[in-house]
């Protein structure tokens, strides 16, 4: 039994807050001398402790311009050029990361996913697992032209999000893909990219879905039902999404898992509970537990009370196990939920190698 967990934003906030993947959650903490800061909720430790086997690792630049950019957020752009710079910067993070510890590997091939998965069998011990990183791409900013995603796929890149805020590929939240954005479409199904509809708009991902002719999915994109927002998807978009057999992964995020929430509000307000009420909604309105698992984007930026009670760092992920049990899951659902949709969406886009 093991998670995948399709968000993560490693790299970001090791370029944004100097925060050290190889350190404890709590360690990194104790070190911030930030107030401003949000917390350290994931490491490499954590994300073991918790089994969270794979980890979808993020790149992500923000414009200058944008109105959502925070004071702890030092780093961003002002032209592709930047973009491209800043995503490079986090891209060699993760492959540091791989190269100077024993217990991560970056996940570029069938094999490499073989290699990490064989780690975590039940004759091996604690000390011989590997934490596997797929990069996401989190909005395509950084893709100077669609024709680089070529090089990008030789960097290491796996998975492109197209859309995060407005570039040139998409309108944001509100607007359409552009026509450079059907561009980039098109170059990815070549490579055979997997395509992630989150933060796409709700036309834009609808034709995303109906246009792109490989596999697809949503990294973090909760149901509309529990907020409404342009971040969720709407009924008729998750039923879409199913129908290209693609999965959503549920983020452990308050503000989209009740719609009464408040930033003031405790965080017991909200529970494991709410994230099972999130999951078991999909799965009722597709017929199936194939199309939803976990994005928990648990390192998203929020303060402490954002997070379902009893979520305090990544380890506590492993708490979302038995929560779907008690609810009445069966333990291959569970397994299904937590680990395998998603496997079979990376299984699907992965090259032999």
């Amino acid at each position: 039994m093991i998670i995948v967990d399709a968000q993560q934003n490693i790299a970001f906030n090791a370029q944004q807050l100097g925060r050290d993947y190889v350190k404890w959650a709590w360690n990194q903490r104790q070190s911030d001398s930030r107030g401003d800061a949000p917390p350290a909720t994931t490491s490499l430790y954590d994300n073991l402790l918790g089994r969270v086997a794979i980890v979808f690792g993020s790149l992500q630049v923000i414009a200058e311009s944008s109105p959502h950019l925070k004071a702890w957020q030092p780093f961003s752009y002002r032209s592709a050029d930047d973009a491209r710079q800043l995503a490079l910067w986090q891209l060699d993070y993760y492959r540091r990361l791989a190269d100077e510890n024993d217990s991560i590997q970056l996940v570029l091939t069938q094999q490499d996913l073989r290699t990490v998965l064989e780690s975590w069998d039940p004759d091996k011990s604690i000390g011989q697992r590997v934490q596997g990183i797929v990069v996401l791409m989190k909005g395509a900013a950084a893709i100077r032209e669609p024709q680089q995603c070529e090089e990008w796929l030789e960097y290491g890149l796996r998975i492109v999000a197209p859309a995060w805020q407005k570039n040139r590929y998409t309108d944001g939240y509100e607007g359409d893909l552009t026509l450079t954005g059907y561009e980039l479409l098109e170059v990815m199904a070549g490579f055979n990219l997997l395509l992630d509809i989150s933060g796409l708009s709700e036309r834009a991902s609808a034709d995303a879905i109906e246009r792109y002719g490989g596999p697809i999915f949503a990294s973090h994109a909760n149901p509309r039902r529990f907020h409404d927002s342009p971040r969720c998807l709407a009924d008729s978009l998750i039923h879409r999404l199913a129908e290209r057999d693609g999965v959503m992964g549920i983020m452990v995020y308050n503000r989209f898992l009740r719609k009464d929430w408040h930033r003031s509000d405790p965080q017991r307000r909200v529970t494991v509970s709410h994230w099972v009420d999130a999951v078991d909604y999909v799965c009722q309105l597709t017929g199936a537990v194939d199309h939803v698992g976990l994005g928990s984007n648990i390192d998203g930026g929020y303060a402490f009370n954002s997070l379902p009670d009893q979520i305090d760092t990544a380890s506590d992920l492993w708490l979302l196990r038995k929560a779907l049990l008690e609810r009445g899951f069966s333990a291959d659902d569970v397994r299904a939920i937590l680990g395998g949709n998603m496997l079979r969406k990376l299984r699907e886009s992965l090259p032999k190698g």
